[in-house]
């Protein structure tokens, strides 16, 4: 049976979700704070690590706040297609259109011939001109100096252009890589296989981080190690005051093949997460302390997991020579099913009751088929939102049992999958469904699902 809330227990918060769902977060996070809620731990994966890092420095108003990260038109650039690709979309449309000059010629032909034929059989000298005219124009640009010379000219330029756009792109990427690695695959390849960036929501997380930190002044932006150290500082110095929290963001390691744990917590917990027993202990390969030798990689731990899984370049970090990885450079990003390994990290920092908050609406029953996206970012966005909701069931089916009380707040109904940034359409109720709104449903999701049934129940017993 589960015991009633209680504000005396050591209570944990972790957000789960990818892109958009981070707008549900804010709604969330908003709810709680307005209430003043007891939470002693954060954590976060996906797009819930940047509420986190927010959160636990009590900056999650720059989450909702006007001109913040879900009310400003940034948003709906959090993760876009990499920019050769958006410059190839331009050139192949332009290609269309050429293409379809010489089609939308004889249409215009087709259509205007009649009317001028017709004027000239009433004897208008108007109408035999125009039909004499169009005549003309036809057969001079079909003709062999005309459209069949330049339109296989104009193709090949477009084409060649986007040969140099793809080049361009694979050199810039190489360039703009703050650590080297060698490859067995074509550098084009690095470009390819990763076509869409998660640049505008690794930006905007840090840009609100460096907006706490630096507060009124007016301070260039440290590098990304500098302004780990900042917050690492920051938050070590007040745990334990009001408003600040202790942080755990999860993200996955490509190379190590196993799920990694940043944390930030106090004594004596701090020792229970990140007790190493032996030399070649599995602990110490997945656990980071940021309040130790891992203080610089606050940065890549969210920027990691904002990185899609399977469709964005992953973030390349380079632990530190005194760690377990010796100074080797890993590959990391986000793992949509590593929500159950941050609910037992929440557990093992002594977590007593858990708050999950998740985007991922209740799965759909009969006769609730949605029709299925066509387009790539749609269809990714399907499977996100798709393994999230797994993700989220089986972490609370196997893991409920490590919290005296566990509680779940996410909506019922939710059209706005992971990477609809800019909103969706919504079939059940024939209209579109704003992000502001999804952050708005999580506001009220948070009062109806927890705030009022749960606080009011404990209140009248306690």
């Amino acid at each position: 049976m589960v015991d009633h809330y209680s504000p005396e227990r050591r209570t944990a918060l972790v957000l789960s979700g990818t892109g958009a769902d981070g707008a549900y977060h804010a709604g969330v996070l908003r709810a709680l704070h307005e209430t003043g809620i007891k939470i002693d731990v954060i954590g976060g994966r996906g797009i819930g690590a940047m509420g986190a890092v927010l959160h636990a420095i009590d900056g999650a108003a720059r989450l909702w706040e006007p001109g913040g990260v879900w009310r400003s038109a940034s948003a709906a650039r959090l993760y876009r297609w990499r920019w050769p690709f958006r410059w190839l979309t331009g050139l192949v449309a332009a290609l269309l259109i050429v293409l379809a000059v010489p089609l939308g010629a004889l249409v215009i032909a087709a259509a205007i011939y009649p009317i001028a034929l017709g004027l000239g059989m009433l004897g208008l000298a108007q109408g035999a001109d125009l039909a004499r005219g169009l005549l003309e124009a036809v057969g001079r640009a079909f003709g062999a100096a005309g459209l069949p010379t330049w339109i296989p000219r104009l193709v090949l330029g477009l084409a060649a252009v986007g040969v140099l756009v793809l080049g361009l792109g694979v050199m810039v990427e190489r360039r703009r890589q703050r650590i080297r690695r060698t490859s067995a695959a074509p550098a084009l390849w690095s470009l390819l296989g990763a076509p869409i960036e998660p640049g505008g929501a690794i930006r905007s997380a840090t840009g609100a981080l460096w907006g706490i930190l630096k507060g009124g002044a007016s301070l260039r932006a440290p590098d990304s190690r500098d302004l780990g150290r900042r917050y690492a500082d920051l938050l070590t110095d007040n745990l334990g005051h009001p408003g600040f929290r202790e942080l755990l963001v999860v993200a996955h390691d490509l190379d190590a093949q196993r799920d990694v744990v940043f944390g930030l917590v106090r004594e004596p917990y701090r020792k229970a997460l990140f007790a190493a027993t032996t030399a070649t202990s599995a602990r110490r390969a997945e656990a980071h302390d940021l309040a130790g030798v891992a203080r610089e990689h606050l940065v890549d731990a969210l920027a990691a997991a904002l990185v899609l899984p399977g469709v964005c370049q992953p973030r390349l970090v380079s632990f530190a020579a005194e760690t377990f990885w010796r100074g080797e450079s890993h590959r990391l990003s986000d793992r949509t099913a590593s929500l159950g390994r941050l609910v037992e990290e929440a557990a093992a920092v002594g977590a007593e009751q858990l708050i999950v908050v998740s985007a991922a609406p209740e799965p759909p029953a009969p006769h609730a088929l949605r029709p299925t996206r066509g387009d790539v970012l749609g269809q990714v966005g399907e499977h996100l939102a798709s393994a999230e909701s797994v993700a989220l069931a089986d972490a609370i089916r196997h893991l409920q049992h490590r919290f005296q009380g566990t509680y779940v707040i996410r909506p019922s109904h939710n059209p706005v999958r992971p990477l609809d940034l800019a909103g969706a359409f919504d079939e059940r109720s024939d209209r579109a469904h704003s992000i502001e709104e999804l952050m708005e449903r999580g506001y009220e999701d948070a009062y109806r699902q927890f705030i009022e049934p749960v606080l009011g129940d404990s209140g009248e017993r306690m």
